[in-house]
């Protein structure tokens, strides 16, 4: 037995959490990321665990690891340079992508540039029909011309997204084997084995996102083979997965658009476990990290899992776990609009130079600054000691943006805080409405280095009455990575009425995806216990643009019987859109299938609860809620299960802050978590 060791790298600090296998205990640090030299927070993480616990790194047997690689390159726009083939005459598929406003309220909103500029996409002379059969074979000539004008214009790779290669990929496959041999200096990428769905749009995307990162996610990843095999961690590492599960990191340098969402998954699947220990059965997570808040919802301790999830200023359609990001973290910046009012974010001091307080070179007011200046931040336990904090270097990026909205310093600093709120609380009721779930009746699972701070304010305004924070909430994405399942999902186009006289052909799909998702399992994936397969469907009325995903028992199907998928999708309709059309025919458009192969989980530490009153025996001087106060400060090591304390306070530890305003009683349950409830009517500021 060994550790069992989690990491997570976010937008200021990398977290890292190890798990003893012999004594159950846990061990939690953080280091300054790296941006300049990615993959040596990493390193310098080990090397802290080392020195605070004693954990050598031969001694580690399992090592999971989320990265932002992938998703950087892509915000910042410093992945290859790519061309795009296309069928002839198919050219402007990324301009005119869906036709859509990124923001239908602003008349003067344009859709990003895409990743692939207009004199780098070629069409190239061949046709497929939508069912598989060749109108026009691959043109030699035409795709050999492409070649060249892309070299011509510097590209690095290639991606191959022809009409219709869900259907049939010869094409695609032919053209990838003839470009090896034209141009082998050529990254080739095609979309059929990126992600081989229908709607043209969404796979070509897709495809030009994997491809614009794959060759830098690559080089990382196996940098971090090498300087881990260097310094004694045998095991081969694992990659967390944007839908929640993990894959080997030899998978994951071909396989990089699964793991773009993968720290921000990792916090979900995090907040998932503990709400499953805890026994929250309806949970919000708010994970504020140094650039974001990221909010999921959960029930039954299971996230939910969807497509079109964001990755900067692209949607990409590959099964994720759910979250709405919301640009406001704790290195978000708060200047002064052109109209003379007060914003916050989107723009983030990140880790460099972050926010003023932290002394590394920050000139902009953030978050982070806010809280310092208001004297709420416990400023000698604060990163592990990774950072020192000054409140004169907060006042000083403070204060200008006071004297020019001719207000107080700490109504400036408030009021940061309270536009940061205001953000996070219309995001949250927007994707409440879209859900159709009252908030009122959840409970916000707060971590991440910023949620704890926040998390009390937020909850007060959107009404809700409980506020849980998890033992260790500044490193629970690496914990999260930690507790994530084997996972992949495999997909089929169908397209075609759903009846009785087509089970065959859903059965036989389904056991075609089944023993390819065997094979990853078991061959690439060496997985030695019982994996578990579920299937589902896309589905939607004849005639619908867009499907809803229902599951499919593969038994039902062997017996012809479809009675059950029928009665599930009109449930799921009815559910989502108040109204069924049991009379209506349905197709079907996909067929998923997911494998799972459990993991061995952490237990969190459970101890018998000892009801007693606890008294501060520190303070600070703050100003909250519109008043000067003298805040009751609790160090969290204090807090025992069983120990009940009142507010207004402040609860310091390593790895965050936890601020408890006014109206909220606190206790702490068996495994550590503070069950913070509101027992006052909740108000907006």
């Amino acid at each position: 037995m060994g550790y069992r060791v989690g990491v997570d790298i976010g937008g200021t600090f990398a977290d890292f959490c190890a798990f003893d296998e012999t004594a159950g205990q846990m061990g939690t640090v953080k280091v300054l990321t790296t941006p300049d030299r990615p993959g040596q927070e990493v390193i310098d993480g080990l090397k802290a665990l080392e020195d605070r616990f004693g954990i050598p790194p031969a001694d580690i047997t399992y090592f999971t690891h989320g990265t932002t690689v992938g998703i950087n390159a892509i915000i910042m726009r410093k992945g290859i340079r790519l061309a795009l083939f296309t069928t002839e005459n198919f050219c402007d598929v990324l301009e005119l992508a869906r036709l859509k406003m990124p923001d239908p309220y602003h008349l003067l909103s344009a859709r990003p540039e895409p990743l692939v500029t207009r004199d780098l996409v070629f069409g190239v002379a061949e046709r497929m029909l939508a069912d598989g059969s060749v109108d026009s074979p691959l043109d030699k000539d035409s795709l050999r011309a492409a070649v060249e004008g892309a070299k011509r214009r510097g590209a690095e790779g290639v991606v191959i997204s022809f009409l219709h290669s869900y259907r049939n990929p010869a094409h695609e496959a032919e053209a990838k084997r003839l470009i090896a041999e034209m141009a082998p200096e050529l990254h080739a990428f095609t979309s059929h084995e990126v992600r081989p769905i229908i709607r043209e749009y969404e796979r070509s995307s897709t495809a030009v996102i994997h491809g614009y990162v794959q060759p830098r996610v690559s080089q990382y990843l196996g940098a971090l083979q090498g300087a881990l095999a260097g310094i004694g961690v045998a095991p081969e590492p694992m990659i967390t997965k944007s839908n929640g599960g993990v894959m080997s990191v030899e998978t994951g340098k071909t396989a990089c658009v699964e793991m773009l969402l993968s720290g921000t998954a990792a916090g979900v699947m995090g907040a998932a476990f503990v709400a499953r220990e805890a026994g929250e059965d309806k949970v919000l997570s708010l994970d504020i990290g140094g650039t974001s808040a990221d909010v999921a919802i959960i029930t039954g301790g299971q996230p939910g899992y969807g497509m079109n999830e964001g990755v900067g200023d692209f949607p990409i359609f590959v099964p994720t776990v759910s979250v709405t990001s919301i640009g406001e973290g704790g290195g978000s910046i708060a200047r002064i609009d052109a109209a003379g009012m007060l914003t916050v974010g989107p723009d983030s001091a990140g880790s460099t130079p972050g926010p003023a307080a932290y002394g590394r070179g920050g000139t902009q007011a953030t978050i982070t600054d806010a809280f310092v200046t208001l004297g709420l931040l416990d400023l000698s336990a604060l990163g592990f000691g990774m950072v020192s904090v000054d409140r004169a270097k907060a006042v000083e990026v403070i204060q200008p943006l006071a004297d020019k909205l001719g207000a107080t310093l700490e109504g400036t600093a408030e009021g940061i805080v309270g536009i940061a709120v205001s953000g996070m609380f219309r995001e949250v009721s927007k994707l409440c409405s879209r859900r159709g779930i009252d908030v009122g009746e959840f409970s916000l699972l707060a971590f991440g280095g910023g949620g704890p701070m926040m998390a009390c304010f937020l909850a007060r305004d959107l009404g809700m009455k409980r506020v849980i924070v998890p033992p260790s909430p500044g490193v629970l994405s690496a914990l999260g990575g930690l507790t994530a399942d084997l996972r992949n999902d495999f997909t089929e186009t169908a397209y075609y009425d759903l009846v009785p006289a087509n089970a065959p052909r859903i059965a036989e799909t389904i056991a075609r995806l089944t023993d390819r998702a065997g094979h990853w399992i078991r061959d690439e994936q060496h997985y030695a216990g019982t994996p578990v397969f579920h299937a589902s469907g896309e589905m939607r009325y004849r005639g619908q643009s867009f499907e809803i995903e229902v599951p499919i028992d593969p038994a039902a199907l062997a017996a012809g019987n479809l009675d059950a998928v029928h009665e599930a999708f009109h449930a799921e309709h009815r559910r989502l859109y108040g109204h069924a059309d049991p009379a209506a025919p349905i197709q079907i458009i996909a067929i998923n299938l997911v494998v799972t192969g459990h993991s061995a989980k952490p237990t969190l530490p459970r101890s018998e609860p000892r009801p007693h009153e606890v008294t501060a025996k520190a303070s600070l001087d703050a100003w909250l809620d519109g008043a000067k106060a003298r805040v009751p400060l609790f160090h969290r090591s204090e807090l025992t299960p069983g120990a009940r304390f009142v507010s207004p306070c402040v609860i310091a530890q390593d790895d965050t802050t936890t601020i408890v305003p006014a109206g909220f009683s606190g206790l702490v349950d068996a495994h550590g978590n503070l069950i913070l409830t509101l027992s006052e009517p909740s108000h907006a500021h």
